[in-house]
């Protein structure tokens, strides 16, 4: 398959989880990535198990985010490195980095540095703060803004139940989305470039991500100047819009209009409850959720979830379990669509990774390689770049500049 992004290259100084995986995502649509890694450490998250890939000391952590990329050690911190990525900056059209503000200006490694070298390259700086503002020198990670940008306020149960408090999202869902945000800024300066032929410095900042993704409780807020507080399961919106107690264990129940409520009501025996004016609509059924919603949680506790999963499906009324992550990968739908791959790998044999969402022409976008060994391309990657310059190479090998 010929992807959209052959023939892109990315020189990628990010480490972590938001840089690299918008870089994945750019490799997974045929950009050529280009990882620089310190030299003697590699980026963090190689280290940042158990568990790691059986044979090996690569971290699950860190083989979720860095599938297709090659790998090169660059020690940036010193002169002779820092010139050779200023070499290598005058071949790509992208650079993706995730430094503190200013960090990588006195390695001259900035924007304003590298497009006198390039000057239609994209850059995009991640950052926890921005590029300005009170907070621009801090440094942002998930846990932080997640509590810092509203998110844990909204969920978790309310302080009056029963382990009530904030709580984060299972996963550091603040950097996902980051990445995915600086993800689509590169492609959309990629292609502004081939309008104007001029590059430009994208500003992605955790913090904006975060306040950005709030979403419909933002909207609540500024239309009724109330903070939303934290509901559990419940919709704050939408009634019925949870997880409810079953015989045997516990579904989800998404009722998303009117009629999909009096499909439930009949299949739980109480079809009048739909034509009861506390309850004919999203807007009554809001206005009374605690009276509503302790009838239905009575209902839906004298059977078992089999019968609510089969039962509500046949009348096309939204409901499902709530899997383990085991049973996730065990789930037909996400069997049929391949969700999770195997890719070959020289020490363990083979790695199971979590495919690309994204289908093109019904054909799942996936790098051809899996996530590389610390420093195992800086020899190729170099010598293709710089050919007929093995002593130069080899010279800064020997400094250990290079890996």
């Amino acid at each position: 398959m010929d992807k959209p992004l052959a023939g892109i290259r990315v020189l990628d100084l990010s480490r972590i989880l938001a840089g690299p995986w918008c870089s994945q995502h750019l490799a997974d649509m045929g950009a050529e990535v280009i990882k620089v890694e310190h030299p003697e450490r590699g980026d963090d998250t190689r280290g940042w198990g158990p568990p790691y890939l059986k044979g090996t000391q690569e971290a699950a952590y860190y083989l979720c985010a860095n599938r297709g990329k090659r790998s090169i050690a660059v020690d940036i911190a010193r002169s002779e490195g820092q010139a050779l990525i200023r070499e290598l900056v005058a071949s790509c059209d992208v650079v993706l980095e995730n430094f503190k503000v200013g960090g990588l200006k006195r390695y001259g490694l900035d924007y304003e540095s590298l497009k006198q070298i390039k000057p239609d390259l994209i850059y995009c700086s991640i950052t926890g703060f921005g590029q300005n503002g009170p907070y621009a020198k801090r440094a942002g990670y998930d846990f932080l803004l997640q509590g810092m940008g509203g998110l844990m306020d909204i969920t978790g149960r309310p302080d009056d139940e029963p382990g009530g408090e904030p709580m984060k999202v299972g996963v550091a869902v603040v950097d996902l989305f980051t990445g995915m945000y600086a993800a689509t800024s590169i492609l959309s300066a990629l292609l502004g470039r081939n309008r104007t032929g001029e590059g430009t410095w994208i500003d992605v900042a955790l913090m904006d991500v975060q306040v950005s993704m709030l979403a419909n409780q933002a909207m609540n807020y500024l239309t009724s100047g109330q903070s939303p507080e934290r509901m559990g399961n419940s919709h704050p919106n939408i009634v019925p819009y949870q997880a409810f107690g079953t015989a045997d264990g516990h579904i989800i129940l998404a009722v998303g209009n009117d009629g999909q409520f009096q499909r439930f009501c009949e299949v739980a025996g109480v079809p009048d409850l739909a034509s009861d004016e506390r309850f004919a609509s999203n807007r009554s059924r809001v206005q009374n959720r605690k009276l509503l919603v302790s009838q239905i949680e009575g209902l839906i506790r004298d059977k078992p979830s089999r019968f609510w999963l089969e039962a509500l499906e046949r009348e096309g009324v939204p409901c499902g379990p709530i899997n383990t992550i085991e049973q996730v990968f065990a789930d037909p739908q996400v069997q049929h669509r391949g969700i999770k791959m195997a890719m070959p790998h020289q020490e363990a044999g083979e790695v199971h990774l979590v495919s690309n969402p994204v289908r093109f022409d019904d054909l799942p976008m996936n790098a051809d390689t899996p996530p590389p060994k610390f420093g195992e391309h800086t020899q190729s990657v170099l010598s293709e770049l710089f050919p007929g310059r093995g002593d130069y190479l080899e010279s800064l090998r020997s400094k250990g500049v290079i890996r």
